[in-house]
């Protein structure tokens, strides 16, 4: 719902008054910036002046081509990061009971294995915040690059490890140069979006990321197959295809990535001012590159920065593992091959995606009140990992994995949409989107340490502790 200070052109009327001024471009202190007709300074004009400049059909029109523009990188962006951040759930089944998997390899076992979650998360979480703050200073065209550079060279180098020290060196440096690139795509869709739009666009990009298992199981069961061809085991040809795939994406980020609205030049000067001038006064800025220690404290203060980062870890540490030893529980289920086990893994994400965009979309047409669509996303979890504790049959424990993953990720991009409307100010926002992220994150070191080989092949304890986990985060969501 539109707030009080969120004017919308929609709202406005269609005149040809006084008001609808000429924007160009012209040169001021050696820089180009945009002003008036009269000559005065974008930013020192008012807002309805600005907001008048566009009929509410050409907003409509001007919003749709930002979306067609920005949108699908952001996606490829997440996507990517989804697909290596799966890779070693998919890896981990890869040729098993042979000696080309990567347990036999580097001569681990299952709990040594599952510790590289706990060595990804502690750098991520450490990294995170500061790599936000760093956005407000640089364009975030040339920073999400460089995470994606750095990361997908540590991705291929994961294929060269030899022993468990340098699995989890790999891990280590791969949660250190991820850190910043989601929260940063958060704070980038403020800078564009009123806070009653982003829901929508978060929707869309997770969709999109949730793509990456079906792609991920498709290259894991292609290359089990390949194992072996050039000496190089599958799982060594799935870090290295998957570190390939993601530094070559990073330079179509780098050349088309949009940065902000006021130094976009497909913009003409009246839709950069247009843009800036319909977003709430407590929205980020582009012009704000200073920080703001004040903000930072106030956020700080305020107790739902608190709430929401006790969410996220909540959510976090009851899906999390669920998520990471997927792919090892469904090849525990005694289905022929673990190809097959591979393959079993994309119904589920073909389910989360249709779910994300279902409930995403209905939640924002029929606006439904926070916090009924998280509670309720909480609700339907709880229930499928009763079925995991209690069901002993493979179908039903299938079936209930397919519906709790699908609702767990649901509940993600609604959260953030909420989250995005209670931030305010550069600083301010850049550090509770990347505070709430990163500390947040924590659950993703917690959940698979649950998951214990000596709890197999059922999991039913650790099924049990997510259960509460993500019951308690309902019960958070109802008081923040």
């Amino acid at each position: 719902m539109i707030k009080e200070n969120e004017v919308s052109a929609a709202a406005l009327p269609e005149t040809k008054s006084p008001s609808h001024h000429n924007f160009k471009t012209a040169k001021r202190g050696g820089k180009d910036v945009d002003i008036l007709d009269n000559g005065a300074l974008i930013e020192e004009i008012g807002q309805e002046v600005a907001l008048t400049a566009l009929t509410a059909d050409e907003e409509r029109k001007l919003i749709r081509r930002v979306d067609w523009r920005l949108i699908p990188l952001l996606s490829m962006l997440y996507l990517m990061k989804k697909i290596d951040e799966n890779n070693a759930s998919n890896a981990r089944i890869m040729n098993k009971g042979t000696d080309r998997n990567i347990l036999t390899q580097l001569g681990i076992t299952s709990d040594q294995y599952g510790m590289i979650a706990v060595l990804y998360t502690v750098p991520y979480i450490l990294a995170e915040v500061p790599s936000n703050l760093v956005l407000k200073r640089i364009r975030p065209s040339r920073w999400q690059s460089r995470v994606m550079i750095s990361w997908g060279i540590v991705t291929a180098c994961t294929a060269a490890v030899q022993n468990l020290g340098g699995l989890y060196t790999v891990r280590f440096l791969l949660g250190l140069t991820e850190a910043g690139m989601f929260p940063g795509i958060i704070l980038q869709l403020t800078y564009w979006y009123r806070p009653d739009e982003i829901a929508v666009r978060l929707v869309r990009i997770y969709a999109v990321g949730n793509v990456a298992g079906i792609i991920g199981g498709l290259l894991a069961y292609a290359l089990d197959g390949a194992s072996g061809a050039g000496n190089v085991s599958g799982w060594q040809w799935l870090f290295i295809m998957e570190g390939i795939l993601t530094i070559l994406l990073a330079f179509v980020i780098w050349f088309f990535l949009p940065d902000f609205p006021s130094t976009t030049k497909w913009l003409s000067p009246k839709e950069r001012a247009f843009l800036q001038a319909r977003l709430p006064k407590s929205s980020p800025r582009a012009s704000e590159k200073n920080f703001n220690w004040k903000e930072i404290v106030r956020s700080l203060r305020d107790r739902r920065l608190w709430l929401f980062t006790l969410s996220w870890a909540l959510m976090t540490s009851g899906a999390s593992g669920v998520k990471f030893y997927q792919p090892t529980i469904i090849s525990n289920m005694g289905f022929s091959g673990i190809a097959t086990a591979q393959i079993l893994n994309i119904p589920m994400s073909v389910v989360t995606i249709l779910l994300i965009v279902i409930f995403g979309y209905s939640s924002n047409k029929a606006r439904i009140p926070l916090p009924l669509f998280p509670i309720g996303c909480t609700v339907m979890v709880v229930a499928c990992y009763s079925v995991l504790v209690a069901y002993p049959n493979d179908g039903g424990v299938y079936a209930a994995m397919i519906i709790g993953n699908a609702f767990s990720v649901t509940w993600f991009p609604v959260m953030w949409s909420w989250r995005s409307q209670t931030v305010s100010g550069a600083t301010g926002s850049a550090f509770a989107i990347g505070f709430v992220n990163s500390y947040g994150q924590i659950g993703d070191a917690v959940g698979p340490q649950m998951f214990q080989d000596s709890y197999g092949p059922r999991y039913q304890l650790p099924f049990g502790l997510a259960m509460g986990l993500v019951a308690l985060c309902g019960i958070t969501n109802g008081y923040t």
